[in-house]
């Protein structure tokens, strides 16, 4: 069964930086692209980011870009969410997802439990 589990999350102030982890079992994982997708309270999901599998190349949503960085260590299965400069509007749910293949194409059948991130002073 394909598995995603987050951590790294939690409380924060504005300016501060947060790292956040992605454990990925139950697929071979460096075939696969990857994204990572927030959720804050009463909104919808918006993605954050993906990791290309086939070409390595990443992309970013504009509210993040130049601010977080994604990476991924294939030896590990793990995928990392580098956030710095956090702003109170990144508070959110943060998830990793899987793709349905090696580029992005966005469709992410299977998420983890998510991890909270809040920025607040």
């Amino acid at each position: 069964e394909v598995q995603l589990v987050e951590s790294g999350g939690g409380l924060v102030q504005p300016g501060d930086s947060l790292r956040l982890s992605c454990a990925a079992s139950g697929f071979t994982f460096g075939n696969y692209a990857m994204s990572w997708v927030r959720q804050a309270p009463g909104k919808g999901p918006e993605w954050v980011s993906a990791h290309n599998a086939g070409d390595s190349r990443t992309i970013y949503a504009d509210s993040v870009k130049g601010r977080f960085t994604i990476s991924r260590d294939n030896g590990k299965n793990t995928l990392y969410l580098q956030m710095n400069t956090l702003k109170p509007e990144d508070t959110a749910v943060y998830y990793c997802a899987k793709d349905q293949g090696s580029w992005y194409v966005g469709s992410l059948e299977v998420w983890g439990q998510g991890t909270l991130v809040t920025v607040s002073s």
